[in-house]
This record gives structure tokens, sequence and C-alpha cells, in this order.
């Protein structure tokens, strides 16, 4: 059983067996997917799979097969006496790997070495290929700083659930993680928070300990590759011109109190605190995306853009002027030119911005995609004026709400409950809208917010399986929960727990 399940399986009779005499052909291309897939195979099976003209597993591009395969669709052809993989491009055939990896035994995925288990495949056909081009996973490392080899293993399990996007939540008020050459105290003071709230947002209680955090630019240089040569694109998300209190914390003078000194946020929820909408705060943001550009290669960049209180703006004279200047009706209408301005600069550049829809997103370029957060009809008021979509509603994708309202659940983000039948329901595009509209849907992700997550345990309680779930409706929409997810999902376990997942969440009987 194969998670998220193929479009279509066909077992057939016998297995194949990998040895130490198997040899793996791979020509062009290919050949890279077949060195990914000796590295992924090697750690447990210790197995060469050498290059052989004449190999028994055989992985072959084919362009002729584009309009049947897509460029991430693969065939899998499994018999007694040979592996074919064949795809139209390499993406296709790396997801191919991970099937590969699936239908051998579970000590496949371990990273140490598993003797005496036989290596062999169930003999199968399988024609698949994904329903959706973004199937993404949203890490927040800003509230809690997320350690490099935790952001490497989220990978390697993301690209075995043939998801392609890993979305980093970089900074916010609560920390800024990505260094910026230009602006060194964003990373030497806005990394650092003295304390972290206890509870939920506007609770008394905190906890005293200090938390900090920053990446350097070899640590996401390094990111970025191994994500490529998983088929995972790496998208940034800075954001502006909210959630820029450790940002502020750093430089004073870029918000509307140039005078104010400020701590990074030790608080949950929504700070007040925002740029200014001043030459310098805009050439600030322009270098930090610049530098952002360097490092991260993905024609995406999310600006963030949601949850911007404009307080602020109203009470600044500089702002009001602004607003006024520019024929704004209110200081409020900065926020849609402020992220227009930015994002000018990413399109200049040839990336495409990302926000966070609002309810307000008519006032965003129609360049931007968006992310629908609080309302799924959001995203389809988006496409309807034109917008790329990849639908994200907290109901459904958010992984930071309880799994269930039992009392042993660990403290989460209050007010929903999204158990894995929720996050299994999720339709990216709804049959109910019309086609033109479902058409703009590039896909959906799963979010992971850090208020509550310190550590690796409740970092894969909250994951998985809900991940599994969304990832398997992502990539096939017809997956039934009950016939289809469920079952896959029972096989499944045991290779989440040789990839060191550390626990699991809960699992609702099929209804």
């Amino acid at each position: 059983m194969i998670l998220p399940t193929p479009v279509d399986l066909v077992p057939a009779a016998g297995r194949f067996t990998l040895t130490e005499r198997t040899t793996v052909r791979a020509d062009g291309e290919a050949a890279a997917v077949a060195d990914l897939l000796r590295d992924l195979l090697r750690p447990a099976t210790g197995l060469p799979l050498a290059a052989g003209a004449e190999g028994t597993v055989l992985l072959a591009l084919d362009p002729a097969a584009g309009p049947e395969l897509g460029e991430e669709g693969y065939r899998l052809t499994v018999d007694p006496f040979q592996v074919t993989l064949l795809a139209a491009r390499p993406a296709g055939l790396r997801h191919g790997v991970q099937t590969i990896r699936q239908l051998l035994p579970p000590e496949a995925l371990s990273p140490e070495p598993a003797p005496g288990v036989e290596w062999s495949l169930p003999a199968v056909r399988i024609t698949d290929r994904p329903r959706h081009a973004w199937r993404g996973f949203m890490i927040d490392t800003a509230r809690h700083f997320q350690p490099l080899e935790r952001l490497l293993a989220a990978v390697d399990r993301i690209a075995l659930h043939k998801l392609n996007v890993l979305h980093l939540h970089l900074t916010d008020d609560q920390g800024w993680r990505l260094p910026v050459d230009a602006y060194p105290r964003l990373t030497e003071v806005g990394a650092r928070r003295e304390r972290s709230m206890a509870g939920h947002a506007g609770s008394t209680a905190y906890d005293a300990l200090p938390h900090q955090g920053a990446y350097t630019k070899a640590e996401l240089r390094r990111l970025v590759g191994y994500a490529a040569e998983r088929g995972v694109t790496v998208v940034p998300e800075i954001d502006m011109p909210g959630h820029t209190r450790a940002a502020l914390a750093a430089y004073p003078h870029l918000g509307n109190q140039p005078g104010r000194q400020l701590d990074v946020w030790t608080d949950w929820g929504v700070c007040e605190t925002v740029l200014g909408v001043h030459e310098e705060a805009l050439a600030f943001c322009r270098a930090v995306l610049d530098e952002t550009m360097e490092l991260f290669p993905s024609r995406y960049v999310h600006l963030g853009g949601d949850e911007c209180p404009t307080t602020e703006w109203e009470n600044s004279p500089a702002a009001r002027r602004r607003a006024a200047e520019l024929g704004l009706a209110a200081p409020a209408q900065l926020r849609g030119w402020f992220l227009g301005q930015v994002g000018r600069h990413l399109l200049d550049a040839g990336r495409v911005p990302v926000c966070w829809a609002e309810t307000d997103g008519a006032t965003l370029p129609v360049e931007f995609t968006v992310m629908p957060w609080r309302d799924a009809e959001h995203g389809r008021e988006a496409a309807r004026r034109g917008h790329d979509v990849v639908m994200a509603p907290h109901r459904a994708t958010y992984l930071d709400y309880p799994q269930s309202e039992l009392p042993d659940e660990p403290l989460g983000q209050a007010g929903y409950v999204v158990d894995l039948p929720t996050a299994h329901a999720h339709q990216a595009a709804p049959a109910h809208w019309d086609e033109s509209e479902r058409a703009r849907v590039l896909g959906t992700q799963a979010q992971l917010w850090s208020e509550f997550v310190s550590t690796p345990e409740h970092f894969d309680y909250l994951a998985y399986p809900r991940l599994c779930a969304i990832a398997d409706r992502a990539w096939n929409p017809d997956s039934d929960y009950a016939r289809d997810f469920l079952p896959a999902l029972a096989a499944h376990r045991p290779r989440l727990a040789a990839l060191g997942v550390h626990r699991t969440g809960r699992v609702p009987d099929a209804p």
C-alpha cells in the first residue's frame, strides 16, 4: 500500500529482489535520479546498485509520455525479472523512486544498516500523476527555531510523500532567522527573545527562558541543494509590513516611531508594531529580498502580508501624509500599496510574490499568488479576480490545531480541532467551483505554526499522520478515507518509524 495512493495500481504475480548483483541503467538526466536511488537505499541495504548497460533496474525519460504523465507523473512496472521506471521529466522519476522505496520492506527507509532483510518488491504496474502542481508543507521557524537537521529530515519525509514544496516561515514578531549581510543586527538582535508566553495569546504566564536561533547562509544553501536533489523547492517567507517586531527591535528607525526602543516580542498573537511606509523602510525590504533571492532560487517568494494592524499608520503624521500623497482614502489602504511596491521588486527580478489572502485581497496586484487561510471562499474570490491560488484554509490544513478534544491532547492553537478525517477531506479545488476557478488553483499545503512546538516529538505528533492525509488528497483527490487512505496508512506507519518519526498522532476509526 502506497501513500499517497496511486491513481492506477494493478498487482501482478511474483516479486523482484534487489541483490549485490543488481545493476541500474539510467542515461542522460535519468542518471542523477539513479544516484538518488542509490543514496536513499544504500544506508539500510548496503547494496551498490552499480551502473550497468543491461541493468535489471531501468530508469528512463521519454518526453513523448508527457501528455499522459505530465511534469511529475511516472509509470512503474515490476516483474520477477526487471524494474522499469519511466517518466517524461526527472520530477516523475524522483516520485517513482519514492514509490520503489515504499514497495520495499519498511527497513529500507532506515538510516542504519538492516542486515538479514530480503530487499524484494511485489510485482505491480503503476501509472501515477498528481492532480495539483503545488503540494507543500509550511514550517514556522520564527516562533520556535527549527535546527537545520530537523529541516533536512523534514525534506526527506515530505519527499517520501511526494510533496514538492517546503515553505519556510523565517521571520516574525518573535524571531528573525534569516542572515542578511546588509543588516547584521537582524540576527544579532532579532534572533533572540528573552522569554516566551506559556499559554495561548493573551496569557499572563511566561516561561522566562530565552529562545534564540538563526541560520547561516551556508546552512540555507545546503538545505536548498539537498531539497532540490529530492525534488523539493524551498519557498522562503519574509513577513512584511506586519509581523516585523523582531526586525524593528534591531532597527527601530524602520518603524513609525523612530526613537522607540523595542524588544523582540515575547507574546503570541498579532503585534501592532509594523514597518513604516517611508522610503528607508521600503529600501530595507528590497535589500532583504535581494539577499533572499540569492539564497533561494525558487520562482516564488512569500511576503506574508496578513494580519497587519493599521493603528500605527493612522496615528503617524508621516503615514497619513503618504496616504494622502498617494490618493488613498485612509491609511489602512497603505498595506495594499506597500505590498504592491515590494511585490513589483520581485516581479522585476523574475520572481512571483506570494501573500496570505486577507479580506481586502482585491488590493493586491493580480500577478500575486495568494494563499487563502481564513476561509476557502477567499480562494474562490481570488481566483475570480485572476490570481493563482494555493489553498491553505486553517480549519483543514493547520496542523498546530489539536487533533481531538481529549484531555491528554498537548497544548495547541485554540478554537478548532483538525482531526485526521478533516485533514483528509480537504479538497484544494472543490467540485462546486466553476472550471475557470478550479483552473487557478495551483494546489495546497499544510501549515505547522510553532508557538507551542519546541521539541521534535511534539513536531512529529502534530505533523503525522495528518500531513500524510493532506499529501494523499493533494496527489489523488479521488482517494477515499476508509477504502484507500486508512489501509494505506496502516502499512505506512512502520515506514514513518523507520524514518525516525518520534511520535505519531491519533488515527480515528473510519466513519
